[in-house]
C-alpha cells in the first residue's frame, strides 16, 4: 500500500552503533511517531545520542521545525489526524521500509495505544516506551484500580468493573452515592468524563460519557468513582529499566485545570508535607515494581486537602508534556534517558534526593481565554519568548509559522525556576511580560491574571477552581 512518501533529505548521518553500541539490541535510526515540540526534543536526542532521525508528517505539517530538525522527513499523509499521525500502518510501514530499528512515539496520539506497541515489536521495531502488556493493564482503567487496591496503594471509592449501559451502572451508581464522576475505562485527558449531580441525570450523562468515550478510543465502558469537590491533582514521575532498578523523580501538582485539561504544573507541590509527599511517591513505586515497569510513566493521585488522603487514579504509561519541570528541578534529561532504556541500558541516574527549588511550566497554547478558551489557529506574525538564565522555552513555533487548526493547540511551554515558589512566580510574572506574540490570541493574558491572584500565591487552586472562579 502506498502513503504517498515525499522524501525531505536534510543531511545523512548514519550511526554505527545503538545508543552505547549493544550489538545483541542494535538501535541507529528511530522513526519518531509524532508532531510539535516533542518530536523536535526527539530529534535533538537522537542527535545527541548518535542515532539517526526519521520525521514524519502530515501535509499541514510541512514547515515544521520537527522536519529540518531530523535526517530523514517522510509526508505520512493528509492532515486530519486520523489519516496520518493515528494512521499505525503507514507508521510502521514507513519504519520498515526506511529500515528504522525504533519507534518513539511521545505524548498523545499512539503513545499509549498497547496494539500499537505490539505491532511495532511484530514489526521487529524497538517501541520506545512500556512494553505492551504495560500500557494494556494501566490503560484499562477499572484493571489498574483494582491492581493498585492489591498492593495497598489507596484508590477512590467507586465501580469494580466497568459498564456500557446506564440501566446497569445505575446500581453500583446508588451505592457510591452522589456527586460522582463518570470516566472512561479505556482513555483520559478528560474525554468520556462528566460529574453526576443528581440520580435523575445520571442516565443521559452517561450516555453522553460513554459516546465520547467510543469515538475518542474505541471503548464505550465507564467506571464510577466517587466526586471529590475540591482536591489537588499530584503525580509522581517514575522510570524503570530492564535490570530491576525503579525509581520515582519526585511530585508535579498539576491542580490548575479547566475541564480536566492541564494549563500550569509545578514542582513541589505546594500543598503536600513531607510524610503524605514521600508516601504517594512510595505508593508509585510500589505500581512500578509490581508491573516490572520499563520506560517512563506517570502516576497519578489526588488529594484531598480537608482530610489529607490522597487516593490512585490513574497511570500515564508515557512521557507528560510536563516532564520538563521535573528535568529542570532533578537535572535530568528523561526523553534521552527513555532511548537509552528502550535499548537495554541501565537508568543512568539513582534514586533523586528531594526537590530543591521551584519550578513553574505555564502551557502557551493559541487559544483565547476570554472566549471560552476558543482555538485561534492563523499565521505568528510576531514570536518572541524570553530569555533568561532562569528561563526554558520547549517550542516548535517561530515567527511566520501558520499554526494549524488540526491538532492541539499548544505553541510552547514557558518553564521557570527560582530557589522558592516566590521566586519562581516572580520569575514568571517577569517571562510573562516579555513573552511577545502577535497574530493568534494565546493563553499569556490568562496566566499573567492567575499568578496574580492571592489564591494561586496560597497554593489554593484546586482542579475545579479555574471554572469557578476565572470563568468568563
Amino acid at each position: 500500500m502506498q502513503y504517498g512518501f515525499c522524501w525531505l533529505i536534510i543531511y545523512d548521518r548514519v550511526a554505527s552503533k545503538g545508543p552505547n553500541g549493544r550489538k545483541e539490541k542494535p538501535v541507529r535510526r528511530v522513526l519518531i511517531a509524532n508532531r510539535g515540540e516533542i518530536a523536535l526534543r526527539a530529534a535533538r536526542a537522537c542527535r545527541r545520542l548518535g542515532l539517526e532521525s526519521v520525521a514524519v508528517h502530515s501535509t499541514a505539517d510541512a514547515n515544521s521545525p520537527h522536519v529540518w530538525a531530523a535526517d530523514h522527513a517522510v509526508c505520512i499523509g493528509p492532515p486530519p489526524a486520523s489519516a496520518s499521525y493515528l494512521h499505525a500502518p503507514a507508521l510502521i510501514e514507513t519504519a520498515s521500509a526506511l529500515k528504522c530499528d525504533a519507534v518513539y512515539p511521545g505524548y498523545g496520539f499512539l503513545s499509549e495505544k498497547s496494539d500499537f506497541a505490539a505491532k511495532c515489536r511484530a514489526a521487529g521495531l524497538t517501541f520506545i516506551g512500556p512494553s505492551e502488556e504495560s500500557i494494556a493493564c494501566m490503560g484499562d482503567k477499572v484493571a489498574a484500580r483494582r491492581m493498585a487496591a492489591s498492593l495497598g496503594v489507596p484508590i477512590v471509592p467507586g465501580s469494580e468493573a466497568g459498564f456500557t449501559a446506564a440501566a446497569e451502572a445505575a446500581t453500583a451508581a446508588q451505592k457510591i452515592g452522589f456527586p460522582l464522576l463518570l470516566k472512561a475505562s479505556g482513555g483520559g485527558g478528560g474525554r468520556g468524563m462528566r460529574i453526576v449531580e443528581r440520580a435523575q441525570d445520571f442516565a443521559s450523562l452517561f450516555e453522553q460519557a460513554s459516546a465520547e468515550a467510543n469515538a475518542s478510543f474505541g471503548d464505550p465502558n465507564l467506571y464510577l468513582e466517587r466526586f471529590f469537590r475540591e482536591v489537588h491533582h499530584v503525580e509522581i514521575q517514575v522510570f524503570g529499566d530492564a535490570h530491576g532498578n525503579y525509581v520515582h523523580l519526585w511530585e508535579r501538582d498539576c491542580s490548575v485545570q479547566r475541564r480536566h485539561q492541564k494549563l500550569v504544573e509545578e514542582a513541589p507541590s505546594p500543598v503536600l508535607d513531607e510524610r503524605t509527599r514521600r508516601e504517594m511517591a512510595e505508593a508509585a513505586l510500589a505500581l512500578i515494581r509490581a508491573l516490572k515497569y520499563v520506560n517512563a510513566g506517570t502516576v497519578e493521585f489526588i488529594y484531598d486537602v480537608a482530610s489529607g488522603k490522597f487516593f490512585f487514579i490513574e497511570m500515564n504509561t508515557r512521557i507528560q508534556v510536563e516532564h520538563p519541570v521535573t528535568e529542570m528541578l532533578t537535572g535530568t534529561d528523561l526523553v534521552r534517558e527513555q532511548f537509552r532504556v528502550a535499548a537495554g541500558e541501565p537508568l543512568s541516574f539513582e534514586q533523586p534526593r528531594a526537590h530543591t527549588g521551584s519550578a513553574i511550566e505555564f502551557r502557551i497554547n493559541a487559544e483565547n481565554a476570554d472566549l471560552g478558551f476558543r482555538p485561534s489557529p492563523g499565521l505568528l506574525k510576531r514570536w518572541r519568548p524570553p530569555q533568561g538564565r532562569d528561563i526554558r522555552i520547549d517550542s516548535h513555533a517561530y515567527e511566520g509559522y501558520a499554526v494549524p487548526p488540526y491538532y492541539d493547540s499548544m505553541l510552547a511551554k514557558l518553564i521557570v525556576t527560582g530557589r522558592d515558589r516566590p521566586a519562581a512566580i516572580s520569575a514568571a510574572r517577569a517571562a510573562l511580560a516579555r513573552f511577545q506574540v502577535a497574530g493568534v490570541a494565546t493563553t499569556i493574558p490568562f496566566h499573567e491574571r492567575l499568578i496574580a491572584r492571592p489564591e494561586f500565591a496560597g497554593g489554593k487552586v484546586h482542579t475545579r477552581w479555574v471554572e469557578q472562579q476565572m470563568a468568563q
